[in-house]
């Protein structure tokens, strides 16, 4: 059996444009990809502790060291500019490599800098 566990997170991230014109997706600091080891065009889910709104997107990278996370699409309807979010993305594991598996968690301050990642060994 597989399962489902937080395999990447960037916490705390302030949203710095929502762009409604675009074909959607989640633009964000190349930079912060590479921390989080997040891949272009990968699936994400964003919390908004703002106002509660959850959907599901992917990311694409934007300018490095820029501090964007720039909401698209239809996305930006529930999710603005100002808002502070937290971006998932998830894996399926087997049960061995959850015995070593270990997520990245990227804390963020509230211009979208690097504060502390942390990997947290031998989740269960």
């Amino acid at each position: 059996m597989l399962r489902t566990v937080c395999r990447a997170k960037l916490h705390g991230a302030t949203v710095t444009e929502a762009n409604l014109e675009y074909t959607g997706s989640l633009t964000l600091d190349a930079q912060l990809m590479k921390a989080a080891d997040l891949h272009p065009y990968e699936q994400v889910h964003l919390v908004d502790v703002t106002n509660g709104a959850r959907l599901v997107t992917y990311c694409i990278e934007g300018p490095p060291d820029s501090g964007t996370v720039c909401v698209n699409g239809a996305a930006a309807r529930r999710i603005s500019t100002g808002d502070t979010i937290i971006i998932i993305a998830y894996a399926q594991l087997t049960p061995e490599e959850l015995e070593t598996f270990a997520p990245r968690i990227v804390m963020l301050d509230e211009h979208n800098r690097i504060r502390q990642v942390l990997t947290l060994q031998g989740v269960r």
